[in-house]
């Protein structure tokens, strides 16, 4: 097993390496407006089993009103009044989700030790238009942003953060998409590079409307294995098996996939063992 889903009553899905100690990147996945996590987690499992070492958070939008659906209460990362450049100004909440984005990035920083630069941001639509608006405002460089059908949001209260200028953007786009046209995707590219990005791909798709298709898939995948490749100069800080209670112990080893090897265990000391040989990868 290369990697185990688990799904949290927030509505936030992880899909961690099995051995949690050979993961060296995150990639965090926001979902398109009106959708949620599971809307992408198949495409993280299949990422998963292509990068090993990557630890994958998807979460979910709050439910809130979205004036361009006629004020239809739906998962939304912030209000969207019209899909014309000016109406994009007005982008109630996206304050609010930057921070809870900032923050799932500060967490894996703060309590696994994992380098911005061993992260990313991705998205679709809206939740790439979030991640576009987040990481290039960040006090620390990530590895790059992915955008798919997606554009920048709020572009009078957008600017790159020093230092920032050359980090990666991939941004795929349907060249048939009818909800967020392909002008809006150039305009985009443009309005970012004006603002002192230099390094934003902009890759559409013939035919493809808001969607993703097998060949996007492939080109993100084949982005992320160039700025995220196996290993780094750091492990992640966990806590040692010897020092977790048998609640912690026997919630990490379901995690792993390692049940059926706990069947029969007593004592605290086997499941310690038991934990530490998967770490150590003796099993």
């Amino acid at each position: 097993m290369a990697s185990t889903t688990t799904r949290q009553g927030d509505g936030t899905i992880t899909v961690t390496p099995s051995n949690p100690s050979l993961q060296s990147a995150t990639i965090i996945i926001c979902h398109g407006l009106g959708d949620s996590s599971e809307g992408f987690s198949d495409v993280a499992e299949h990422l998963a089993s292509q990068m090993p070492h990557v630890k994958f958070i998807l979460p979910t939008a709050p439910t809130q009103k979205v004036t361009m659906n006629m004020g239809m209460a739906m998962p939304s990362w912030y209000d969207i009044v019209g899909l014309d450049k000016r109406s994009n100004e007005f982008c109630k909440g996206i304050e609010e989700s930057q921070q809870r984005i900032e923050q799932l990035l500060k967490d894996e920083h703060d309590n696994l030790g994992v380098p911005y630069d061993r992260m990313v941001l991705a998205g679709f639509s809206q939740g790439g238009a979030l991640s576009l608006y987040t990481g290039m405002q960040l006090p620390s460089k990530l590895a790059g942003i992915v955008i798919m059908s997606g554009y920048l949001p709020h572009e009078s209260g957008f600017n790159i953060a020093n230092g920032l200028q050359d980090t990666p953007i991939w941004h795929g786009h349907g060249a048939a998409d009818p909800l967020v046209r392909i002008t809006a995707a150039n305009e985009s590219q443009s309005a970012v590079k004006a603002k002192g990005a230099t390094n934003y791909t902009l890759k559409t798709y013939p035919g493809l409307a808001h969607s993703v298709n097998p060949q996007e898939i492939g080109d993100v995948l084949s982005f992320l294995q160039q700025i995220l490749p196996p290993g780094g100069d750091f492990k992640v800080k966990l806590k040692e098996p010897s020092e977790m209670s048998v609640k912690e112990l026997k919630g990490a080893i379901a995690k792993a996939g390692l049940g059926r090897l706990a069947v029969g265990l007593m004592e605290k000391r086997e499941f310690v063992e038991l934990l530490q040989n998967h770490r150590d990868g003796k099993l």
